[in-house]
């Protein structure tokens, strides 16, 4: 008789910016993780701001109608001192929201720091610690870019916290 064994999880994170918006899929099956894929969505910024949003919104559903993910998780917006800046940041962030929710998928948001911790240990890790611990948890990953990598930390930190109860009250599941 083979013991149960957890059904893998696929999890899109989403780091999203209004140049390139960076997106990787995990599998979590307990406490097992696996690469599937990532990459980035990018826009051309001679383009209108709503062209632009428009191509992140194709480029995502795109990504979730391809490789079919269960649960998505989106870092929460960084505190920009560029007024303009951060109200751009934010509407890109609405389309990383949106895309995953007209899917049907239920979307989590976790702080940088809260990421950083869960992937490295330290809420303050550099960019260089992120992307090294990416290649210890996911061997088979090839990010080319740092938002690529920081998508991929997104989605293993939603699988670590993904049962959490915390996470289940937010999101109107607990009974």
């Amino acid at each position: 008789m083979r013991p149960n064994r957890p059904h893998p999880v696929r999890i899109l994170g989403i780091d999203p910016g209004l140049r390139r918006t960076g997106w990787g899929i995990v599998e979590s099956a307990g406490n097992s993780l696996g690469f599937v894929a990532c990459g980035c969505v990018e826009t051309d910024d001679r383009l209108s701001l709503a062209e632009r949003l428009a191509t992140l919104h194709a480029g995502l559903s795109k990504i979730v109608e391809l490789h079919r993910p269960f649960e998505a998780a989106v870092e929460e917006t960084f505190v920009n001192a560029d007024s303009r800046g951060a109200l751009k940041l934010g509407q890109a962030r609405g389309i990383a929201l949106l895309v995953p929710a007209q899917a049907g998928l239920a979307v989590a948001e976790y702080a940088p720091t809260v990421i950083k911790k869960s992937v490295v240990g330290a809420g303050r890790a550099e960019k260089a610690q992120v992307r090294m611990m990416i290649g210890v948890l996911l061997p088979k990953s090839t990010p080319k870019a740092d938002d690529e990598c920081d998508a991929l930390a997104i989605a293993i930190c939603h699988a670590h916290h993904r049962n959490a109860p915390a996470l289940r009250i937010a999101a109107g599941s607990a009974g």
